[in-house]
């Protein structure tokens, strides 16, 4: 963003209030009469830094609103520049309440920031969405000269420090610039608190935002000399904006552990000696943009337990904003973790993000059974659950942090190893079992919570221990909704299996069907598709032969409005599917789903499934293994491609066991594959570019991009380890 040392001050004062000295409430809104409802309730008053400051914004997606970057820098008479990411002070938004007195609307935390780089624009992104309150839109067309125009804001008025209610003022188009927008106030000026204030047109009853308030003679505002009459300001021009606002919007959120807006990564290894103690286990977490990797284990002090041989720290990952402060935290599953004298009972930590990064700054926390509350607290330890040998985390459609932790070795009464899984959200703790929340019959060795999912809509649940009318190990997958029900349990939605009439095939011993599942939106409206694995699945070829373990993946809708459907049964005997069935490819061992583009109606391009399928042999090489990508729209057709060895980018040739795809991760930049089992004797863990394949970047051969390799003893990452790449977030 340009500096701007003296931001034409003899023409126009910045509108940012300092609220030091000023009434409880923080200054607000236009010298214009006062809004008599909440019709502009997509005005949005700011305090940053707890009083420091008072802005003005608009609401422009449930998620997003739109200001002035001056009201974020530290010395905006200097330079509006501010860094993407968490903002420096605490901001609280109040959204939909045009008056102050009323309970109307919503109270958010800003957690993120995207600024202009050439203007003093900025959106910021809330906590969680807002409901209920119509949205603005940046305007496509802009202002004319002699154009009128509203601003709404919640600044200073002619005889009002801090009024309570919003105001408004017309003004009039003056002189359109480059970035800016010069205006002149008709009997109304913008003021301090102003600051980010929207001005717009009203095409029917939608508000088209063309600039937003920036600086201002403030002529006729509360606390300015009466020689000043003069009611010019200068707006920045949003209505060049629109398409960066939309992709802003519209993107799909990256892992940023530092708020620094810039991808991070974090790559396990729960075979890892830490302190002499063999796998204990450790994360090591690198930051993008350079800034350096750390290590996280149980010898650290903001870690909770403590490191011990077996522990297996790491064994399971995933993020999630948990305590909503713009920061994304890494929940850490340990399910060999020893409580007390009970082997094996397992845990689950959440090291949370800061500014500093993971653990410098809210103490993590840990769940445990026995300790918290609700079925966690209720729940006892016994050896061998490995409470946290999966796990699932994210948000709602609502916004709220949920996180879903897999108990698989959970004994039910004298039914050993039956499984179970707790769900945790805000003050909800409760477990699902075949008991209680779950369909279907309660058995010994069911491994409920072997494998878990979720999206905003929607969680999944793998049981590939279930037996299914005498096929033992058959596998079932239960798909609950996050609307609890009386129990204040999730709502179980589908409990699928092989033998249903809904299903193609049928329920064979061993199929192991649950083994891993996916689930991602698919689109903005409520609907979701789960990829379930079955690597045990065997396949009869042309000839008649029964391929044991070859392996298949089965997708399924899941629609908003309820009920559920198969849509496709994938497997490598199909034509338009890479490769072909070999006994032990177990195709569909790991799986990952993600919507690149979640905000929009989805496409073949954005909706992707990421396959694993540690066995497939490459050539004469057995178990070199390799990754499928393909749509989620429709059959793979033409948009499936492979990961392996010296193929679309991937550093090496083929080995023998190195088991490519028993750890795959996805993010909205990167397919990301994990190498625990060698060349690297410590491990590796390769990021691709999704332009590197075909399922994204359509159909036709192109240049790769680049690999990057995270591999211990190399570009900073520390040497050592054991099985490094085994699970990546």
């Amino acid at each position: 963003m340009r500096a701007t040392p003296k931001w034409r001050t003899a023409f126009a004062a910045l509108v940012t209030a300092a609220a030091i000295g000023a009434p409880a409430v923080p200054a607000h809104a236009v010298t214009g009469p006062a809004e008599t409802d909440n019709a502009r309730g997509f005005t949005a008053r700011l305090d940053i830094g707890n009083g420091a400051k008072a802005c003005s914004a608009a609401l422009v997606a449930p998620e997003w609103l739109i200001t002035a970057a001056s009201c974020f820098a530290d010395n905006p008479a200097e330079s509006v520049r501010i860094p993407a990411g968490a903002p420096k002070l605490a901001t609280k938004a109040v959204v939909g309440r045009t008056d102050l007195t009323t309970t109307d609307g919503a109270e958010r935390t800003v957690v993120h920031l995207v600024p202009r780089e050439d203007r003093d624009v900025v959106l910021a992104r809330l906590s969680a969405p807002v409901a209920n309150v119509r949205t603005a839109r940046i305007a496509d067309a802009p202002a004319q000269t002699g154009e009128k125009l509203t601003l709404t804001g919640y600044g200073r008025t002619k005889d009002e420090w801090a009024p309570v209610k919003a105001h408004n003022g017309t003004f009039t188009a003056t002189a359109l610039g480059s970035t800016d927008l010069d205006v002149t106030g008709d009997n109304a000026a913008i003021c301090a608190g102003d600051a980010g204030a929207p001005l717009f047109r009203t095409s029917g009853d939608i508000a088209q935002i063309v600039s937003v308030a920036s600086r201002s003679d403030q002529g006729g505002c509360f606390g300015i000399d009466t020689a000043q009459t003069s009611t010019k300001g200068v707006t920045a021009r949003t209505d060049d904006l629109a398409a960066w606002a939309d992709s802003t919007v519209k993107a799909a959120p990256v892992a940023d552990f530092n708020g620094d807006g810039i991808e991070d990564i974090a790559i396990s290894d729960p075979k890892a000696t830490v302190g002499g103690n063999a796998e204990a286990g450790a994360v090591r977490v690198v930051y993008g943009g350079g800034k350096g990797n750390v290590q996280l284990d149980q010898s650290l002090s903001f870690v909770p337990g403590e490191a011990e041989a077996g522990d297996r720290f790491g064994q399971s990952l995933a993020t999630v904003d948990y305590n909503q402060d713009g920061y994304t935290d890494l929940v850490v599953g340990v399910p060999f973790e020893d409580a007390g004298p009970v082997a094996d009972a397992g845990m689950v930590s959440v090291v949370y993000g800061s500014a500093g990064g993971l653990g410098k700054g809210r103490v993590s926390e840990d769940f445990v059974q026995g300790q918290g509350n609700g079925a966690l607290k209720a729940s006892g330890n016994e050896k061998g659950d490995m409470l946290g040998w999966s796990v699932a985390a994210g948000k709602t459609r609502g916004g709220e942090p949920f996180i879903v932790i897999g108990d698989p070795g959970e004994s039910i009464g004298a039914k050993e190893d039956a499984g179970n899984v707790f769900y945790v959200r805000g003050g909800t703790s409760v477990n699902l079992t075949q008991e209680a929340g779950l369909s279907g019959g309660l058995e010994a060795g069911d491994r409920v919570g072997w494998s878990v999912a979720a999206d905003a809509n929607n969680i999944a649940i793998g049981g590939p221990g279930e037996d299914i009318d005498g096929a033992g190990d058959a596998g079932c997958v239960w798909v609950l909704s996050h609307q609890l029900n009386a129990d204040r349990k999730p709502t179980e939605r589908a409990n699928i299996n092989q033998n249903s009439d809904k299903v193609s095939g049928g329920s064979e011993t061993g199929d192991a069907l649950g083994t891993s599942v996916a689930l991602v939106e698919n689109g903005p409206n409520g609907d979701s598709i789960l990829a379930a694995g079955a690597p045990g699945e065997s396949i009869t070829n042309a000839a008649g032969t029964d391929v044991k373990n070859a392996g298949s993946v089965t997708t399924f809708k899941i629609p908003a409005s309820g009920g559920w459907t198969q849509s496709q049964v994938i497997h490598q005997d199909q034509p338009d599917v890479i490769g072909g069935i070999e006994t032990g490819d177990r195709f569909g061992e790991t799986l990952q789903a993600i919507n690149l583009s979640p905000k929009t109606a989805p496409t073949w391009q954005t909706l992707q499934l990421v396959v694993g399928v540690p066995g497939e042999s490459q050539g004469p090489v057995t178990a070199a293994g390799a990754v499928q990508t393909m749509t989620l729209l429709g059959a793979p057709g033409p948009h499936n491609d492979v990961l392996y060895a010296g193929h679309n980018g991937l550093p090496g040739t083929p080995g023998a066991n190195q088991r490519i795809g028993q750890a795959v991760a996805v993010s909205p930049t990167h397919i990301y594959v994990g190498m625990p089992t060698g060349p690297n004797a410590q491990g590796a863990a390769y990021a691709v570019p999704w332009q590197n394949v075909t399922s994204y970047a359509g159909p036709g051969p192109g240049p790769d991009q680049p690999v990057t390799v995270y591999q211990p003893g190399k570009d900073g990452i520390p040497a050592g380890g054991k099985a490094f790449g085994a699970v990546i977030r």
